[in-house]
């Protein structure tokens, strides 16, 4: 039976809404790289390290670090099938289009690196989506055991590295972390060569961590949403289901005392404690899905509000990136090392409104973001209209 076209619109919307929503999640976690070269060295600032300044690192680590990679991922891995079905109906062939999109993706990730932000993810999501285009024809419970597999063994290698490695014969000592992350503190707030260099400079551990955890905990999400787009998942809900409050009532305590033991067992300093993220950070992010959904349903404003920023996220997200450059790198303000956890999220999330608001605002005078209209370009090997 065929579904009336607002069924469509309203799936169309709720995908842009939790992916609207991701961004905010994985701005608030790259905000704290982008200010300080410290979280990244795996230290605390200490110009940063009052009680009230480790509650709110602690807050971030249980609701937030994590799950909303494991979000945009799984958005990803639904957006495919929406690829594969604007191939069918722009009766072209898939295998091209979607190959120049992947290269599109990952030259814009490679630029994103250099110029803006080093901790990127449009690299790592291009080469793992190579995987799922090869994975494509597979059947659905065949992607499903897959995905489980990968997942597994991510976190099996998380739980036998903690279990059974010495870090200390490969991480840095206290004093060591400490003084690489007032170096990389002071790169930042150098010129455009210095911030460059530092980015280049942590390429092999974006290497590391997308080969270990990133790039296989990606896949298995790719997988999880190719399965969900196939199956029309976010075009059937209507936010009343019983099995949203399930998902809640499941998700919620059992992601909220991972994240708990994850931050108080060190966060990424303890790979332990990483293991307990692994396992249950899942579930958090299916308890946020489920609540949005609900909530969405109910109270539409709340869709209406997260859709435009999701439906331009490729865009969004490089901002976000080039909105770190110019605030706290020496090419714009040069406050890198001078904003509180607090502060650093407080800003992120003012920036993330200006870009709800930004993002509305050029939809209703274009069809797509500056970089989807570049991608799409590049996908479709023909120039795309500009405005709306």
């Amino acid at each position: 039976m065929t579904r009336p076209l607002t069924a469509g619109k309203t799936r169309v919307h709720d995908v842009d809404a939790l992916r609207g929503f991701a961004l905010l999640g994985i701005f608030i976690v790259n905000i704290t790289f982008m200010a300080s070269g410290y979280p990244g060295s795996l230290v605390t600032d200490p110009a940063f390290s009052s009680t009230f300044d480790d509650v709110v690192r602690g807050l971030s680590s249980v609701f937030v670090d994590m799950k909303f990679y494991l979000l945009f991922s799984f958005l990803f891995g639904y957006s495919f099938t929406l690829q594969v079905q604007a191939a069918a109906r722009a009766d072209a062939a898939f295998a091209p289009r979607m190959l120049r999109r992947i290269a599109g993706l990952f030259a814009l990730g490679v630029l994103h690196i250099v110029l803006l932000y080093g901790g990127d993810i449009l690299t790592t999501y291009a080469v793992v989506c190579l995987i799922l285009f090869w994975m494509r024809g597979v059947r659905d419970r065949t992607a499903l055991r897959v995905a489980a597999v990968v997942y597994g063994v991510v976190l099996f290698s998380a739980l036998v590295s903690g279990l059974f490695l010495d870090r200390s014969a490969f991480v840095p000592s206290g004093a060591e972390a400490l003084a690489n992350a007032e170096r990389s503190t002071n790169a930042l707030l150098g010129g455009w060569g210095d911030v460059i260099g530092e980015h280049l400079d942590g390429l092999s551990l974006l290497v590391v961590q997308a080969v270990s955890l990133q790039g296989p905990a990606g896949l298995a999400m790719f997988l999880l949403g190719m399965v969900a787009g196939r199956r029309r998942l976010f075009a059937l809900v209507r936010g009343d289901e019983p099995v949203l409050r399930r998902i809640q009532w499941l998700g919620f305590p059992i992601g909220i005392a991972g994240g708990v033991v994850y931050a108080l067992g060190g966060g990424n300093g303890n790979t332990l404690a990483v293991s307990a993220s692994i396992a249950t950070a899942p579930l958090l992010t299916a308890a946020y899905v489920a609540t949005l959904l609900r909530v969405m349903h109910r109270a539409a404003f709340v869709r209406d509000a997260l859709a435009p920023a999701g439906r331009i996220a490729l865009t969004n997200y490089l901002a976000q990136a080039l909105f770190g450059l110019l605030v706290f790198t020496g090419v714009g303000l040069g406050l890198a090392g001078t904003f509180s956890p607090l502060a650093t999220t407080g800003l992120a999330v003012a920036f993330f409104a200006v870009q709800l608001a930004g993002s509305a605002w050029w939809l209703r005078r274009h069809r797509y973001g500056p970089a989807e209209w570049l991608l799409r370009w590049i996908t479709n090997a023909r120039r795309p209209a500009w405005r709306a």
